[in-house]
């Protein structure tokens, strides 16, 4: 138990710390509220309006899949250094790992999940852009013309 006192020391340091803060901030913090201290603060610009449009839901997916990303490479780092020292364990180890954050990966982007934003919205409001052209309708068959289609 005696090798466990640092951590519960700091642990209660850190509560005592948090509480004393708090109950200060509510003893000496001073209670005059002009309007001036209501208004939100913009770099000195007042809102005019409000925000257009808040962010979709899939952008913070996509938020999120990227700061899933950056755990895995953070975790990827002392595999690489000790690799050789792992063999085959790890690199198994590190498949298995790895595995999920790829298909969660594949499935956003078949999705359409990192498809988002200005250009999304341009291209999907687009004249040019019809839900009837595939690459059947426009991808030439070089080497067909003048032959029979042959029924797949």
């Amino acid at each position: 138990m005696g090798q466990y006192l640092p951590v519960v020391t700091m642990a209660v340091l850190a509560v005592l710390f948090a509480g004393v803060s708090l109950v200060m901030s509510r003893l000496l913090a001073p209670r005059r509220s002009t309007t001036a201290k209501r208004a939100p603060y913009e770099s000195g610009i007042l809102p005019a309006h409000d925000t257009p449009e808040r962010f979709s839901v899939r952008f913070y997916l996509v938020a999120m899949l990227f700061v899933i990303f950056d755990i895995e490479i953070i975790f990827l780092y002392p595999w690489a250094v000790t690799y050789r020292d792992l063999g085959a364990f790890g690199l198994v180890a590190v498949v298995v790992f790895s595995l999920p954050v790829i298909i969660s990966l594949i499935y956003e982007i078949s999705n359409g999940g990192l498809d988002w934003g200005p250009l999304h919205q341009a291209r999907r409001q687009s004249p040019l852009v019809s839900e009837d052209r595939t690459t059947r309708t426009t991808v030439r068959r070089v080497g067909l013309e003048g032959r029979e289609e042959v029924p797949a």
